[in-house]
């Protein structure tokens, strides 16, 4: 038995080890090979796909029946939906679909990439180097661009019409791009941005996402207010609960002398 405890976290190292192997071979999120968008055989793989999972609201030539028309959205869209695992949606009708991981093999994302793309002209899957950004033109871009939305610390907020701007720490450095070319939902496109700039901006925002929070629990990095409040609120209750048991002492201490 205790071989067996023992054995457990060496397991769980081994898991986390291979987890990180995975991500390290696709650290800025391609997920597919773009080279193979353009083969045949691809393309008809992809094509059985869209006809048993998205046809039925994309309607056969994506123009969109119960769905957005999605001709114009090209590989670069196609990657970002199904990457993200906001498509294929988990409800009809919702004003937002949530990012989860996707139902589809990395095989099957790159079918789907690769027919959804032929349906009409639209972008082509960005080419991103971060490595090759600067910080501080990303963290300028982001904060006259990004940060009104998605707040100084990733973490996103309401919008109107029952939408919101996401949290953008889950998101790879290949989504960043596309969303910027695409503009979904209420976000406005940002195709006025060089290659250059998009890489800097990237840069920050992969910046952020590894920050650490030595000084304790981040609360989600929703910025000084609700932080403030947290405070507050267990500030007060601890004084609070700190008086009552010196009160309490203290009466303690008078009716043990008035019996004594």
């Amino acid at each position: 038995m205790r071989r067996l405890l023992l054995a457990v976290p060496l397991l769980l190292a081994v898991l986390a080890g291979t987890a990180s192997a995975e991500g390290d071979d696709d650290p800025l999120g391609y997920v597919v090979d773009r080279e193979d968008l353009d083969e045949p055989e691809v393309i008809a793989e992809g094509r059985e796909l869209y006809e048993v999972g998205c046809v039925s609201c994309h309607g056969p030539d994506g123009l969109g029946e119960d769905a957005p028309d999605i001709r114009d959205q090209g590989y670069a869209g196609a990657h970002y939906w199904i990457t993200s695992g906001r498509m294929p949606a988990e409800d009809d009708g919702v004003a937002q679909s949530d990012r989860k991981d996707s139902p589809y093999s990395p095989g099957e994302i790159e079918a789907l990439v690769a027919y959804v793309g032929t349906l009409g002209d639209g972008p082509e899957i960005p080419e991103v180097d971060p490595e090759a950004g600067d910080l501080s033109e990303g963290g300028e871009l982001f904060r006259l661009n990004c940060a009104a939305c998605h707040q100084a610390g990733l973490a996103g907020g309401a919008l109107s019409y029952g939408r919101n701007a996401p949290t953008l720490q889950p998101v790879t450095a290949v989504q960043i791009a596309e969303v910027l070319e695409l503009g979904p939902g209420q976000m406005p496109v940002f195709d006025r941005l060089s290659d250059d700039e998009v890489d800097s901006l990237i840069a920050y925002i992969r910046e952020l996402q590894d920050q650490d929070s030595p000084g304790g629990f981040s609360l989600g990095r929703v910025g000084p207010i609700p932080e403030g409040f947290v405070a507050i609120v267990v500030g007060t209750g601890a004084l609070l609960l700190v008086t009552l048991w010196i009160a309490s002492r203290r009466q303690r201490t008078h009716d043990g002398a008035v019996t004594g």
